[in-house]
């Protein structure tokens, strides 16, 4: 007797075409290309405090951020940061940063308050709040650096959990770009004190 396999292929069709909608989701959630915004169940958590101390003067560090937003926007910078609408003292910017694979774009505004704070409030992302900020402090002409912010995310304790893997990534890409930040304003405070000493 011939077992009529119709069904079970039937199913297996149905289980990969769930399997791909669901990975395809779930892309589309940790890219920032859709945001789960639906006001229920929210919870927030902090982000930071992430603590740099540079050697250089406050003031060069505030430009050295604040320059890549408010002027043009630096070649090794285009692939990582996108401005698009300026003002005075406050920007419309995406943010690309590469995790397992695919590119998460967050879109915040930046707000710049010289020489000692900057402020970032996501628009749109891979959760649906996050507020951050830096600020500057003058520590005997060096600059100590604090981040700081608040994450939050929907549907309770699922939303929970999806925002600590988000945190996690976050702080990641904060640090790395605080490094970043750390290296080039120490490295010009350094060739302006060499120019100094002549």
């Amino acid at each position: 007797m011939k077992e009529d396999t119709r069904g079970n292929v039937g199913a297996l069709w149905l289980l990969s075409g769930l399997t791909g909608g669901s990975f395809g989701l779930y892309a589309l959630i940790v890219s920032g290309a859709l945001t789960v915004d639906l006001g229920l169940g929210r919870r927030t958590r902090p982000l930071g405090p992430i603590t740099v101390a540079i050697n250089a003067p406050r003031e060069l560090v505030f430009e050295i951020i604040s320059a890549s937003y408010l002027g043009r926007t630096p070649r090794s910078l285009e692939e990582k940061l996108r401005v698009f609408e300026r003002g005075q003292d406050m920007v419309l910017a995406a943010h690309y940063t590469r995790v397992h694979g695919l590119v998460v774009t967050t879109l915040e505004t930046v707000r710049f308050s010289a020489p000692d704070r900057i402020d970032f409030r996501l628009v749109r992302g891979p959760v649906p709040y996050v507020v951050e900020h830096f600020l500057l402090c003058d520590r005997n002409g060096r600059c100590e650096l604090e981040y700081g912010g608040e994450l939050g995310t929907d549907l309770w304790g699922v939303g929970e959990a999806w925002g600590k893997r988000v945190a996690r990534v976050w702080e990641e890409a904060v640090q790395t770009s605080l490094d970043g930040v750390r290296a080039e304003a120490e490295r010009r405070a350094g060739n302006q004190h060499r120019r100094d000493a002549r």
